[in-house]
């Protein structure tokens, strides 16, 4: 069976690339383990710095490969994650500590737009049609828009889509803030990859720790956020790569960070 998931490395970026195109990347078992695996060695590695997510072909997903993927729903849910793999949409267990950026087009439903949701910048070509539709399934969105959609894009906005499961297109993503840019057709890719390198050349130890205190924020609220901050900011004071930017903006020279 061919991978349903490419895997390579551009400097620190890992490019993860959806690849059952001929199925309109519709994800069966295969694919959420496959994807699960490269989101772990993202996670692992400290060489990587972001994960940059995309698919092969005219379409990120056509959502789940339910003929596949139904039957394998026991009485515990769905296990898609195999020793070593990172949930990719964070719902359960260990969660990312890296950034992810994502660049979709043509089709993209249920776990696309759940994707985008565990994601942290998410570009979208202007082709991009999206769907919630797991009520006209017969089943709800277990993916983790229930929880994410409503707090990225207001509660209104996230239920008229989740439970009519009608389709939007790019533009209304944007108009929401689910993607926080829209380019041409077939630029998705290059500016999405575009703007995981620019992430991927900040300090990767600040870049973690803003990251973490943003969704400590998100998840335990302001109070816990606050506290985190000094203890954060002292210890990032005294790594290497505070004494490289602090060099760098001395002597108006690109700042080359190192991870320590």
């Amino acid at each position: 069976m061919d991978s349903r998931i490419t895997v390579e490395r551009d400097g620190h970026v890992l490019l993860i690339g959806l690849n059952r195109a001929e199925k309109r990347n519709a994800a069966d078992f295969a694919l959420l383990q496959e994807l699960s695996l490269a989101y772990g060695q993202l996670e692992r590695d400290p060489e990587l710095r972001v994960g940059f997510v995309f698919a092969h072909g005219d379409h990120f997903t056509g959502g789940l490969d339910l003929a596949d993927v139904g039957p394998r729903i026991g009485g515990s849910g769905l296990d898609i994650v195999p020793e070593a793999g990172v949930h990719p949409w964070q719902v359960a267990g260990q969660q990312l500590t890296k950034p992810v950026v994502i660049a979709v087009q043509g089709t993209c439903l249920t776990l696309g737009i759940e994707l985008i949701l565990a994601s942290d910048i998410a570009v979208a070509a202007d082709s991009t049609v999206f769907g919630q539709i797991e009520v006209a399934r017969g089943i709800l969105p277990f993916g983790g828009a229930t929880i994410r959609f409503p707090r990225a894009v207001g509660w209104g906005n996230a239920m008229r889509w989740i439970l009519t499961g009608d389709r939007f297109d790019a533009a209304e993503a944007h108009r929401m803030g689910l993607v926080q840019e829209v380019v041409a057709h077939g630029e998705q890719y290059a500016r999405g990859l575009e703007l995981a390198q620019r992430v991927a050349a900040q300090a990767p130890l600040a870049v973690q720790a803003a990251l973490a205190n943003a969704r400590l924020a998100v998840r335990e609220g302001d109070e816990a956020a606050e506290r985190s901050l000094q203890p954060a900011l002292v210890r990032l004071a005294s790594s290497e790569d505070a004494r490289i930017g602090m060099e760098a903006f001395v002597t108006r020279q690109p700042a080359i960070f190192v991870g320590r």
